[in-house]
């Protein structure tokens, strides 16, 4: 055999074994075990697996799974095989035993971590690292080992946290011993089996820290939760007598976990693509007052006060020396104690006239809640006629809670939290209940000298205010009042969000939610307390767009309805904010699926002829079938939210114009919008009409067909936008090739991919007059009418044909302009 022949095989062997490695880059078996120096990477390379050491000790080596390639090991590992036998050497090898276990063993061969599972033998078994971060063992297809059985101090998304209250079996969190020893530390956490779940942390076995209940969307003793709950966390019952706590994310992309420190408090980390490193978020169980029992029995901690610590109403310190000196740990108890009489010597029951309710308000609720499926009525009779009850608390997603030992780790909160309900002589109530009287009768007599000074003050202002005959003002008892032109429009029914709300929802507007940017402001992810999931629009004070913007939007939204148009669920204005707050759409803009080469795969023509039918239904209710007649006036890809089945909706309406009845146009010196979308009569001579909006539909329809943006073409030598591009192609009778390879390539629904090509170039033609109404396009798109007439040449083509416009015209970003100068 020739040198050149044999090196030849050679080298076809080397591409065999690599192919060969490649295919199991995930996997290892009982033949491909892995060395020091080698490592398992999952599917799509989010996680690793092999062996490290910590940056504080680098003559320990471990098997553990980090996220690949962000940032340091100690923030990035989330699970560890051998973290109480570390190696010493690296002469480790992490492998399947031929008793088909995993185990990492030393260079003499010494087992130093085992999965110990009992017979896992099969003539297949492998190990596999998953996208999850989950190390997945099968034998013969069967799992029979995950990582995520046995977690150490993180929490990832798709882990489940489990206890069986019939076995006592758990899943539990167990921190490091520091912050530089993965060694088991003091701190476990994980969910108590009582008769409502909730999350505790132990130190060793003492509780140190308690969730409160869970209310079916979150953990009643975390007010600030919801980005646990933005994230995904839920609580499941098998109906088996396990309860499983677990954790997805809405957006696989967003890395972040939950994780227990050597401290024994819980925190929250997220990636920061643009930072390139880990933010770390504190949990509630970083304050003072949420160490469990912090102010003893019947003691309320409050960290918003000097002294934390303070005895309910009706109940006085145990030790008073001790509490002023700051050891609560001994509690309080009652001043006057509850009396009970005899009935039929059997039965112990109060006299329903001695006693009465003291209601405790957003509140984390005490430990040894008993559960009853009762309303809150008889969830309060209940308690009021049983002596041995001495608090109750209500939740709609809990149902009735009572007490009826010492109430442990009450907190009082700034906001969220439970109503609780503290049983009191009357004696007690009857006290409060003057001081109360006399305190709403001087806030009364308050607030109606303030309202009547307002009103004096509004009519005051009002008269020196707006002579162009345009004006928003706030009136008490009603969220707005917009007047244009004389004609008057009230918001009575709009609801407002307070400030606190949005910011809860948001957990303190985190960038980790944050959906998108806008020339109105940043776009945020929220949920509120009934679990509702909200987008909230927050006007930034660097805004090109005012007051005048955002009063304009709630003006035009809150009297549309319609399924193609988005709907704004309330507003906020309160501490110098302005936000709007609408329903959460799930895949957010069009554009980020039509512009993205990876996403754009995922709107196949149904979907994307779908969208095109939804924006011109929508255009047409605005345009025809609402109350008022409304011209949108920068409708583009990013203004175009899709929701859960990619149906499309018309969002942002803060450029929007109102036309009265005999209205056909209007004219503007302040040029708003986007340019790109805008239709030649409005960029040269500030005139609009429908017919303005029918152009920016057009270019949408050709970017929906195309995959691409009108502006893509820019500074090209022969095109100076898609428009240019696409009439280039219907004058060489080669249209179809402007439509997306990935439709073109499916050799279906050509016929209508032409049509709506042809219908967005009789959209965008030069002259207002020449484009079709919407209900002609609508006509059109569902080939009601047949026979097509032929498009004028498009607008802003010019380019195409030699023709020049002046340098630096265009803005060619998708940032909502609102004058003619860029900002």
């Amino acid at each position: 055999m020739s040198g050149s022949n044999l090196s030849l095989l050679l080298h076809l062997y080397y591409c065999l074994c690599c192919l060969s490695f490649g295919n199991a880059f995930d996997t290892i078996t009982s033949s491909t075990p892995i060395n020091d120096s080698q490592a398992l990477v999952s599917n799509n390379g989010i996680f690793r697996l092999g062996f490290f050491s910590l940056s504080s000790s680098t003559d320990h080596r471990y098997v553990g799974i980090w996220y690949n390639n962000r940032g340091a090991l100690e923030e990035s590992v989330i699970w560890i095989a051998n973290r109480n036998k570390p190696l010493k050497d690296d002469s480790g090898v992490f492998m399947v035993s031929d008793d088909g276990n995993l185990v990492v063993s030393d260079g003499q061969n010494q087992t130093l971590w085992s999965s110990n599972v009992r017979n896992p033998r099969g003539v297949n078994v492998s190990a596999q690292i998953l996208d999850t971060g989950n190390l997945v063992l099968k034998a013969n297809g069967n799992t029979v080992w995950e990582s995520f059985w046995e977690p150490l101090n993180v929490f990832v998304p798709m882990m489940r946290l489990s206890t069986n209250v019939r076995t006592g079996e758990k899943v539990e969190l167990t921190s490091w011993k520091s912050s530089s020893d993965p060694s088991t530390g003091s701190f476990t956490s994980g969910l108590q089996p009582l008769a409502i779940p909730e999350n505790f942390v132990w130190n060793n076995t003492k509780p140190y820290w308690r969730s409160g209940p869970w209310n079916g969307h979150s953990f009643t003793g975390i007010p600030n939760m919801n980005s646990f709950v933005l994230d995904g966390l839920s609580l499941v019952n098998d109906n088996q007598g396990t309860f499983y706590l677990t954790l997805a994310f809405f957006n696989s992309s967003y890395l972040s976990y939950a994780y227990l420190d050597p401290q024994g408090i819980t925190r929250q980390r997220f990636w920061d693509d643009e930072k390139g490193n880990w933010t770390t978020y504190d949990s509630p169980a970083a304050t003072e007052c949420a160490l469990y029992g912090k102010c003893g029995a019947f003691g309320i901690c409050n960290s918003q006060k000097p002294s934390i610590c303070s005895c309910m109403k009706g109940f006085k310190p145990n030790n008073i020396d001790e509490w002023n000196s700051g050891n609560w740990t001994h509690g309080c108890t009652r001043i006057n104690p509850l009396r009970c009489h005899r009935v039929n010597n059997t039965d112990s029951e109060p006299d329903d006239n001695e006693y009465g309710f003291l209601k405790l308000e957003r509140i984390k609720v005490p430990d040894f809640a008993e559960w009853s499926e009762h309303l809150e009525n008889e969830c309060k009779n209940r308690c009021l006629n049983n002596c041995s009850c001495i608090a109750y608390a209500f939740d709609a997603g809990i149902g009735c809670m009572s007490w009826s030992k010492d109430l442990i780790d009450i907190q009082k909160f700034s906001y969220g939290g439970l109503d609780l309900y503290i049983r009191l002589p009357r004696s007690e109530l009857d006290k409060k209940n003057i001081t109360v009287a006399i305190i709403i009768t001087v806030v009364i007599g308050t607030t109606i000298i303030i309202v009547v000074s307002l009103i004096f003050l509004l009519r005051w202002m009002n008269k020196d205010r707006d002579r162009t005959g345009r004006r928003v003002y706030v009136k008490f008892e009603e969220l707005a009042m917009f007047e244009d032109n004389g004609k008057e429009t009230k918001l009575h029914q709009l609801p407002l969000f307070k400030f606190d709300e949005l910011a809860t929802a948001t957990i303190d507007f985190n960038p980790s939610n944050k959906l998108g940017q806008g020339g109105f402001g940043p776009v945020y992810r929220g949920k509120l307390l009934d679990g509702k999931e909200i987008a909230v629009k927050r006007l930034s004070s660097v805004s090109g767009q005012g007051f005048e913007e955002f009063a304009n939007e709630v003006l035009v939204i809150s009297k549309l309805q319609h399924r193609n148009l988005v709907r704004l669920l309330g507003c906020c204005i309160e501490r110098e904010e302005k936000m709007l707050v609408y329903e959460y759409m799930p895949n957010k803009s069009l554009d980020a699926f039509l512009f993205d080469s990876t996403k754009r795969k995922l709107l196949d023509w149904k979907n994307r002829f779908n969208i095109i039918k939804g924006i011109s239904r929508g255009l047409l209710y605005l345009q025809q079938d609402s109350r008022l007649r409304i011209i949108h006036r920068d409708l583009k890809a990013s203004n175009i939210l899709l929701d859960e089945e990619m149906n499309p909706k018309i969002s942002d309406f803060g450029m929007a114009r109102i036309f009265g009845g005999n209205e056909n146009q209007a004219n503007t010196r302040r040029i708003v919008g986007t340019y790109g979308y805008m239709a030649p009569e409005y960029v040269l001579r500030g005139h609009f009409s429908e017919k303005s909006d029918v152009f920016s539909y057009g270019v949408l329809l050709l970017e929906i067909v195309s995959g691409r943006r009108n502006t893509s073409f820019y500074n090209n030598e022969h095109f100076f936008n898609l428009l240019g591009y696409a009439w280039k192609l219907w004058i060489e009778d080669n249209i179809l090739a402007l439509a997306d390879t990935e439709l073109v390539s499916k050799q279906c629904c050509h016929q209508e991919i032409l049509r709506c090509i042809h219908v967005g170039l009789l959209c965008v033609q030069e002259h207002a007059n020449n484009r079709p109404s919407m209900s002609m396009v609508i006509s059109m798109l569902n080939s009601e009418i047949i026979d097509l007439l032929s498009p004028t040449q498009p607008a802003f083509t010019a380019a195409f044909y030699g023709e020049s416009l002046p340098n630096n015209t265009w803005s060619i970003n998708d940032v909502t302009i609102t004058n003619i100068a860029s900002r």
